[in-house]
């Protein structure tokens, strides 16, 4: 349950970690305070077993308008994929991935969109980085060496996703690998040593990302997985141990959401905001942002006037 008393002591067990500085995070020639104002990362699938249908794009022209779009309606960064993490959903090649993803990227970045890239694949990523991407979604973590080299070398940034297993696609089994109750420090030591070898490679700029959107084998009821991610978002914080900025991709909860799952990460972004996120991934920019600019206290703009019919 989320309360009051339920927060006081979350801040009695953990206050000191809300006070460490992060780094601000790098998009392009962008350097973005994430506490001073949270970045937003719009999404584009060009899966078509994306289940969140608003974010499909099937063809380059409707990717590149989506884009645009999500760009206008306030995204920092367009976060492209072209497989989805889905169990079920089928898999699409490197080289395919690549096709896709490639001329997408080009055209964004020649229309000054910054796009981040999501993929597991060496290939893919060099691919893509090369066209223009200016960060990295890295949601693997097997072939980190290659991964944080090829971001250097292109000066990107990386998100790196705490994944039990080597990629989204291939996660451990849960009764091998269980999910502790209390993540944290599984992640604090695991992203630490991470971060580090980034940086030693010379990555210009790292966040992190709990992964609270993958795996839930082990969490089948929809309602205990959405209470494990709210407890996670409202833990954030945890991170900042880190001095690197925190990335979301906010839950949509479909189970619980039904009919009204596009109102859902609006909810979720509350939660992750008082946690202290810094990067949002979400396929609703102009509902979370809406959410985030209110909670900051910053005026929204005003609703159309309508004409005087007196």
């Amino acid at each position: 349950m989320i309360d009051l008393k339920a927060l006081a002591a979350l801040v009695a067990e953990h206050g000191d970690d809300l006070d460490h500085e992060v780094a601000p995070f790098l998009i392009g020639d962008h350097s973005l305070d994430t506490d001073a104002r949270p970045a937003l990362m719009g999404i584009v699938n060009l899966s078509r077993d994306s289940w969140y249908r608003e974010s499909v794009s099937s063809s380059r022209e409707h990717a590149v308008r989506r884009g645009r779009v999500l760009a206008a309606q306030g995204a920092d960064v367009v976060d492209l994929g072209a497989e989805s993490s889905d169990a079920a959903a089928d898999r699409v090649t490197a080289q395919q991935q690549a096709d896709q993803m490639v001329p997408v990227i080009e055209e964004l970045a020649a229309a000054g969109v910054a796009v981040s890239v999501e993929s597991y694949h060496p290939s893919v990523v060099d691919a893509c980085l090369k066209a223009g991407a200016a960060v990295l979604n890295l949601s693997g973590s097997s072939d980190d060496e290659e991964m944080f080299g090829l971001a250097a070398s292109y000066g990107a940034s990386v998100v790196m996703c705490h994944i039990v297993g080597t990629h989204a696609r291939d996660l451990h089994d849960p009764t091998e690998h269980p999910v502790a109750a209390d993540p944290f420090p599984v992640m604090l030591e695991q992203f630490e040593a991470r971060v580090a070898h980034a940086r030693s490679m010379g990555v210009p700029s790292v966040a992190v990302d709990p992964g609270i959107g993958f795996g839930f084998s082990w969490l089948p009821d929809p309602v205990d997985r959405a209470r494990y991610q709210a407890a996670v978002l409202l833990q954030t914080f945890r991170l900042r141990a880190l001095g690197v900025p925190v990335c979301h991709a906010l839950p949509s909860a479909i189970d619980l959401f039904g009919e009204e799952v596009r109102t859902a990460e609006g909810f979720f972004a509350v939660l992750a905001s008082l946690g202290q996120t810094g990067i949002y991934r979400t396929h609703e920019i102009p509902r979370v942002k809406v959410v985030l600019d209110a909670l900051r206290g910053l005026p929204t703009e005003p609703p159309p006037r309508r004409p005087d019919r007196s």
